[in-house]
């Protein structure tokens, strides 16, 4: 029972490396770019094994795509709490569109570098991020009839990002999160 219980153990493990390495390839060229040997060998793995873990090179990065759209939810949940539900908004926008989310080079929102990608490939990708924009939404929003000003502001915020991303470190660059940052709300 213990050695099976390792071997669950490992298993979960390793699997949890590929969806990282996934999880970092996704963030920084989308969701079709990234193949499964070079994500495989950043995990420390051989290709001969991922079949034990995922079906497809697809199953993996919808996981991975789902893993982190779950953790930027989770990071906006742990803003601060007792603020009003609009403060938490605009803290949420103040982190969203910083210079630092900008320039992370691993981890962060993965929705302006693939939603091109996304559109054009459609399910399930289109069902995550649908899903995952509900409930931010429902998150973010003040009251249950600001879902579609909570909704809007998302999309300023992602679009700001976006375009931030692509100009790089500058001074348009951070013209457009400024600007976005004072939009929202």
């Amino acid at each position: 029972m213990q050695r099976e219980t390792a071997v669950s153990d490992k298993s979960s493990q390793t699997r949890k490396r590929i969806l990282a390495e996934a999880g970092r390839a996704l963030f920084t060229r989308g969701p079709l770019e990234p193949s499964v040997s070079e994500m495989m060998a950043a995990a420390g793995l051989t290709v001969g094994g991922f079949y034990a873990h995922f079906d497809s090179k697809e199953a993996l990065m919808v996981e991975a795509f789902g893993e982190l759209l779950r953790e930027r939810r989770q990071s906006m949940k742990q803003l601060d709490s007792t603020l009003a539900p609009l403060d938490r908004r605009t803290l949420a926008a103040a982190f969203y569109l910083s210079r630092r989310h900008r320039d992370s080079t691993d981890r962060g929102c993965p929705l302006p570098g693939s939603v091109g990608e996304v559109a054009r490939n459609a399910e399930p990708y289109q069902h995550l991020l649908a899903e995952h924009l509900e409930l931010l939404a429902a998150d973010l929003a003040v009251s249950p009839e600001d879902g579609d000003k909570a909704l809007a502001d998302i999309a300023l915020m992602v679009g700001g990002l976006a375009l931030a991303r692509a100009l790089g470190a500058g001074e348009l660059s951070d013209r457009i999160l400024r600007a976005a940052r004072m939009a929202v709300i």
